[in-house]
C-alpha cells in the first residue's frame, strides 16, 4: 500500500531492465528441466539425433557424393545447426508470455522482457549445443577445420535473428487467432524442412528452381554458412544482406503489431481459451 518512489536515471532503468531480462532468461532456460545441465544435454541429444537421421537418409539414398567436397558430417551440421537455431527461436518467441499472461501482473515485467528472455534462452541453448557437438566431433571422431569461424558464427546469429523476427509476427497474432497461429507456425516449420536448403547447396540448383527457395532468409543464411565453413564453396545465389533486411523488416512489423495487441489484449482472452 505504501511505496517509496524511486527516481532512476536512464542508465539505472536500463540496468534494471537488463537484470530482469537476465533473471527471466535463466527462468526460461530452466523451464524444460529443473536441472539446467540436464536440459542442455537433452538439447544436445536432440541435435545429435537430428544429424544422425539426416546422415542415415543421405547414406540410404546414396546422395553423400552430391555434397560439397570435404567432411560430409560437417556439411550436414552446417545446414542443420542454423535450421535448429532458427526454428527454436521461432518456437521460443511464440511460446513467450503474452500481454494477458498472469506473469504480466507483476509490475516490473512486460512483454518486451518476456520476448527477450525467450529469444536469449533459445540462443544460449542452441549455441551451447552446437559448440558441444562440434567439440566432441572434433575430439572423438576427426579433426575439423572451419575456414572462417567468425563468418559462420555471424550466420548462426543471423539465422537466430530472422527466427526471432518471424516469431514476433506469430506472437502478435496469437491472442487474436491462437488456433491459426498454432497451425501456421507448424506449417512454416514443416515447410522449412525443405525450403531452408539444408539438404542441398544453392549453386547446384537450376535457375527455374531458385525462386522457390530464395524468398526464405534461412535459405540464404545456410548457404552463406557453408561458404564460410568450406574453403572450396563460394555461394553465388544467396546474400546475407537479404536475410538481414528481411529480418529487420519483419522484426519492426512484429514490434508494431505486438504493441497494438498489447494495448488491446484483455485477461479475459486467456480465461476464455
Amino acid at each position: 500500500m505504501f511505496q517509496i518512489a524511486r527516481h532512476r536515471t536512464n542508465t539505472g532503468s536500463a540496468l534494471a531492465m537488463l537484470e530482469l531480462i537476465y533473471h527471466s532468461t535463466v527462468r526460461e532456460v530452466r523451464k524444460g528441466h529443473r536441472n539446467a545441465m540436464v536440459g542442455l544435454l537433452l538439447n544436445v541429444l536432440q541435435t545429435v539425433i537430428f544429424i544422425a537421421v539426416f546422415f542415415l537418409m543421405f547414406w540410404m539414398t546414396g546422395s553423400m557424393g552430391s555434397a560439397i567436397r570435404g567432411d560430409f558430417l560437417l556439411y550436414l551440421m552446417s545446414g542443420i545447426l542454423p535450421f535448429m537455431v532458427h526454428s527454436k527461436a521461432i518456437a521460443a518467441v511464440v511460446r513467450s508470455d503474452g500481454p494477458a499472461s498472469p506473469m504480466m501482473l507483476h509490475r516490473p515485467l512486460n512483454t518486451l522482457i518476456a520476448i527477450s528472455a525467450a529469444a536469449l534462452s533459445s540462443l544460449y541453448l542452441q549455441l551451447s549445443s552446437a559448440l558441444i557437438v562440434l567439440l566432441f566431433y572434433h575430439v572423438l571422431w576427426t579433426h575439423i577445420e572451419i575456414e572462417h569461424v567468425g563468418g559462420a558464427l555471424a550466420m548462426l546469429l543471423l539465422s537466430w535473428f530472422s527466427g526471432v523476427a518471424i516469431g514476433m509476427i506469430f506472437l502478435s497474432v496469437r491472442p487474436w487467432f491462437p488456433d491459426f497461429v498454432q497451425v501456421a507456425s507448424s506449417i512454416y516449420g514443416r515447410l522449412n524442412m525443405v525450403a531452408s536448403g539444408k539438404m542441398f547447396v544453392a549453386n547446384t540448383l537450376p535457375g527455374y528452381l531458385l525462386p522457390v527457395f530464395d524468398w526464405n532468409p534461412l535459405f540464404h543464411t545456410i548457404d552463406q554458412t557453408r561458404g564460410y565453413v568450406f574453403l572450396n564453396y563460394n555461394p553465388h545465389f544467396s546474400s546475407p544482406t537479404y536475410a538481414l533486411w528481411v529480418g529487420l523488416a519483419l522484426f519492426m512489423v512484429g514490434l508494431m503489431a505486438e504493441n497494438y495487441t498489447r494495448k488491446k489484449a484483455s485477461a479475459s482472452w486467456a480465461a476464455g481459451r
